[in-house]
C-alpha cells in the first residue's frame, strides 16, 4: 500500500480501560508507519498509560468531559484553543478510534487531508466527515472492543495484528514500588495478591466485606500477602478497609498510574471489580479475577485465557466462595508453572 503519511494524529478519548483496549491498534499503527510522527490525543489517565507504551512520539492531553459538559462559553473557548493547537501541528492524517461528534469535528477541523474514522453510524457520530477509502467495517456492539479498534485500522492494510494489550513498566516506577514494599516489610519471594474494591459504576462494586473475606481465605489457606489498591474515589474508604482486612494487609492508595502498573506487575493474581485497573493488571501480564454484574461475558473483558471471569445477575449475588475458588486456581497454576520452570532449569 502506497499511502505514507508523515504526521499522524490518533484520537483516543476513551476511559482508562478503553485506552488499554486500544493499545493493540496503536501498536499496529506504529508498526505500519514506523517513520511517521504519531501524536495521540487522550485524557489525563490515558496519557500516563500511553507514556509506558512507547507507541506515540507525542501525547496530547485533552479534557474531553470539559470540552463537552462544561459551561457553554467555557467549552467553546476550550474547543477553539484545542482546534488551534491541532491545526498548528499540520497533521496530514487523522485516525479517530471513537467517532463521536466532538472527535469527528476535531479531526475535520485539524486540516488533515486524510481522515479515517470508526464507523459507528449512530446519532453520536458525524461519520460523513471521514474521507478515507476503503472504509472500515461498521462497528458492532457484539465485537470485542480490542477488535473494534483493530477494525478501524484494517483499511491501512493491517491484518492479523496481535490483539493482546501489552504495557511495559519503567525502572523508576519499579524502584518506587520496591521501596514501598520494603517499607511494608514484604519478604523477597513472598506471593502477592492484589485487590481493587472500587469501580466508577456503583452497580459494579462487590461488597467490601466480601473482598475482606476473600483476602482472609487467601492469607490463611494460600499463605500470600494481600495488597489493597485504592484510587482517589476509594480513598475515603481506606480507614474502613483497614478495620475489615486481615492483619498484615498492605494498602496502596497514593500511587500514580505508572506506579500502579509497576505494582501490579509484581502480583501473582489481581482480584477486582469490572473496572479500569483490572485491564492494566492484565496488560502488564498478571492473571486477573474479574467480578462482573452480569450472567455472561461482554465485549470489554481482558484478553487472554489465563484470566477468570466471575458472573452474577448482580454483584451482590456472587459468593465469596466462587471468587476465592477462581483466585485459588490461578495461584495453583502459578505455583505449578514456577515448579515446572525450576525443574526444567535443573
Amino acid at each position: 500500500m502506497g499511502f505514507d503519511p508523515r504526521n499522524i494524529l490518533v484520537i483516543d478519548f476513551g476511559q482508562l480501560g478503553d485506552v488499554v483496549m486500544s493499545l493493540p491498534a496503536l501498536r499496529a499503527i506504529r508498526e505500519r508507519f514506523p517513520n511517521a510522527q504519531i501524536t495521540v490525543a487522550v485524557g489525563k489517565p490515558g496519557k500516563e498509560l500511553l507514556s509506558l507504551s512507547g507507541y506515540a512520539n507525542e501525547i496530547l492531553e485533552v479534557d474531553r468531559v470539559g470540552l463537552r459538559d462544561g459551561p457553554t462559553l467555557v467549552s467553546i473557548g476550550r474547543i477553539l484553543k484545542l482546534v488551534s493547537q491541532v491545526r498548528k501541528a499540520k497533521f496530514d492524517f487523522v485516525i479517530d478510534l471513537h467517532s463521536y461528534y466532538e472527535t469527528n469535528l476535531l479531526g475535520f477541523f485539524s486540516g488533515a487531508r486524510h481522515r479515517l474514522y470508526s464507523r459507528r453510524e449512530t446519532n453520536r457520530s458525524l461519520y460523513f466527515l471521514a474521507n478515507f477509502k476503503p472504509q472500515p467495517v461498521k462497528e458492532s456492539e457484539k465485537t470485542h472492543l480490542v477488535d473494534r479498534y483493530l477494525d478501524v485500522v484494517k483499511p491501512l492494510g493491517i491484518q492479523n495484528a496481535p490483539r493482546t494489550p501489552v504495557l511495559k513498566t519503567s525502572a523508576a516506577d519499579a524502584t518506587s514500588v520496591d521501596a514501598l514494599l520494603k517499607k511494608e516489610h514484604a519478604q523477597s519471594g513472598e506471593l502477592l495478591v492484589g485487590i481493587f474494591p472500587g469501580a466508577g459504576n456503583r452497580s459494579r462494586i462487590w461488597p467490601l466485606e466480601h473482598f475482606a473475606e476473600v483476602a482472609d481465605h487467601l492469607r490463611r489457606n494460600d499463605k500470600v500477602r494481600i495488597i489493597v489498591f485504592a484510587g482517589p474515589e476509594e480513598r475515603q474508604m481506606v480507614p474502613r478497609m483497614r478495620k475489615l482486612f486481615p492483619a498484615g494487609t498492605i494498602f496502596f492508595d497514593r500511587l500514580t498510574i505508572p506506579q500502579l502498573a509497576a505494582a501490579q506487575a509484581r502480583l501473582t493474581v489481581f482480584v477486582s471489580n469490572d473496572t479500569g485497573p483490572v485491564h492494566i493488571a492484565a496488560a502488564v501480564g498478571t492473571p486477573v479475577v474479574v467480578i462482573m454484574d452480569r450472567l455472561d461475558p461482554h465485549c470489554f473483558t481482558p484478553v487472554g485465557a489465563e484470566h477468570r471471569l466471575v458472573y452474577g445477575s448482580s454483584v451482590d449475588s456472587i459468593s465469596v466462595e466462587k471468587v476465592y475458588k477462581a483466585a485459588h486456581e490461578l495461584l495453583a497454576l502459578s505455583r505449578t508453572d514456577t515448579l515446572f520452570k525450576v525443574d526444567k532449569a535443573t
